[in-house]
């Protein structure tokens, strides 16, 4: 059975005033059919920007996707998203691959009712009559837990909590059943309570209606019960992926290592202060040559300073970008 979606070699600049930003550096990653695949790292590491590229939103310029294919498949058919024509990967953006932005707040059109911004894409992609985009807009409502939705469908934006808005945005980006749904840190911006009804919801209209997930976010907290795997970024390149449980049970790479120490942990029996990734981000204005996270690492020899490691398998459905072995505590054989 082939994939949802199969990236190879996405590489993605910005052209700006002091240079070329380098923020993806060619990232491959695929995505299986009914999977929800968890995109990892602290701001600044490419994850957004990946799966913005991928689906062509990227503004041009003075962004620009240098190489790379992203082939998304829809039953039989196959297409390359980053060749298709505008008007073509409109088509797909809403329909067949539904998008949740970050903040719904600057996201939802401020003098547009809900209702209006839901049947928009109904009447747009699947070709229904105003009456039958409002009946559709209110089930909708009602699917993703708005009460009154009938009397909710006139309202604005600012009539809402964050949590609803964030309901609001679920319900446009499921409106069409799509194949993908793209997740972009859909919880940043709420207390933690709200956060724990998203992640609910997102999991229980991914069963319900049999959707591919990928989940973009900066805390490993909130995948621990989400994702299926997970890709950690950083420096616009993947450091790590993995199947859930084996990422936590066994992180390879020093940076997967320190956001992991960085997580307060229900089991400790002792209280102890959490730990921190030293240094910063590293500076993509300058091309990679070498480790991006050379750096910061406590482990970096002479290699790391020479060579982009690349991601190599080195267990079932394990791969990593690293050349220090975190388990034997010496270089990495093989490598």
């Amino acid at each position: 059975m082939p994939p949802v979606l199969d990236v190879k070699n996405l590489t993605t600049h910005f052209n700006t005033l002091d240079g070329i930003v380098y923020a993806v550096n060619g990232v491959s990653f695929v995505v299986e059919e009914g999977e929800t695949l968890a995109i990892v790292g602290e701001s600044g590491c490419g994850k957004s920007v990946t799966v913005l590229s991928v689906l062509r939103m990227i503004p041009e310029p003075p962004g620009e996707v240098v190489s790379g294919e992203a082939i998304f498949f829809d039953g039989a058919q196959s297409r390359d998203l980053l060749k298709l024509s505008p008007a073509n990967i409109r088509s797909v953006r809403g329909h067949q691959i539904g998008f949740i932005f970050q903040d719904p707040l600057t996201s939802l059109n401020p003098v547009l009712t809900i209702g209006t911004q839901i049947a928009e894409s109904l009447t747009e992609h699947m070709g229904m009559s105003h009456e039958e985009a409002r009946q559709r807009a209110i089930a909708l409502l009602e699917l993703v837990g708005i009460p009154a939705a009938s009397q909710r469908y006139n309202a604005y934006p600012h009539q809402f909590s964050g949590g609803m808005r964030q309901r609001v945005m679920i319900a446009i980006a499921i409106a069409c059943m799509p194949t993908l749904l793209i997740a972009d840190e859909p919880t940043t911006a709420l207390d933690v309570t709200v956060q724990a009804q998203i992640v609910e919801l997102v999991k229980r209209l991914r069963a319900e209606l049999h959707m591919t997930v990928i989940w973009i976010t900066h805390d490993l907290g909130v995948v621990a019960g989400l994702a299926d795997r997970v890709m950690v970024m950083y420096g616009g390149q993947v450091a790590e992926r993995a199947r859930v449980d084996d990422l936590y049970e066994s992180p390879l790479h020093p940076y997967t290592v320190g956001l992991l120490s960085a997580l307060p942990r229900m089991d400790d029996v002792e209280s102890r202060r959490l730990a921190s990734i030293e240094g910063f981000p590293p500076d993509l204005l300058a091309a990679p040559r070498h480790c991006q996270f050379a750096w910061r690492c406590t482990y970096a020899f002479d290699r790391c300073w020479q060579e982009i490691p690349p991601l190599v398998l080195v267990g079932p459905h394990h791969e990593v970008a690293c050349f220090y072995d975190v388990e034997t505590g010496g270089p990495r054989d093989g490598l």
